[in-house]
């Protein structure tokens, strides 16, 4: 498994992990009150440190593992780590849109930064996902 494939895999699992301990934790705040009521920052912060730190561990950890593999991209790596960044992006440009047309009606920060905060994660899974699937399948012809 090339080094990259590893690290679209890490980037997955992390980002999975970590918006799912923070939606468990938001909802399980949430019992007797509104949800946009529930303090999300510092959960927020501290899912989103957790899993830059986290990945930042585990690509470490992969580079250690095989250190032969490390820093070796050739041109289907480049193309497939473009493929899956500009294709992932579009959840990006989603969420910031949504943002801004919340804060535009005024809605309460809570859900402005859950908008931001999901479309970050779906940026990363779908664009790690299809960098997986390029790697074991190819890239789409077009």
């Amino acid at each position: 498994m090339a080094s990259e494939e590893k690290r679209a895999w890490i980037m997955v699992v992390v980002s999975i992990a970590a918006y799912g301990i923070y939606l468990a934790t938001i909802l399980g705040r949430a019992r007797a009150r509104p949800l946009a009521e529930v303090p999300y920052v510092a959960p927020l912060l501290w899912s989103v440190g957790g899993a830059c730190a986290a990945s930042i561990v585990l690509f470490i950890a992969a580079g250690l593992v095989s250190p032969a593999d490390l820093g070796k991209k050739d041109r289907r790596d480049r193309e497939i780590h473009r493929y899956g960044e500009y294709a992932g992006q579009w959840f990006l440009v989603a969420g910031a849109l949504a943002a801004l047309v919340m804060a535009m009606a005024e809605l309460p920060h809570f859900w402005i930064a859950n908008v931001l905060y999901l479309g970050f994660v779906l940026s990363a899974v779908l664009g790690s996902t299809l960098k997986i699937v390029a790697y074991r399948r190819g890239l789409p012809g077009w």
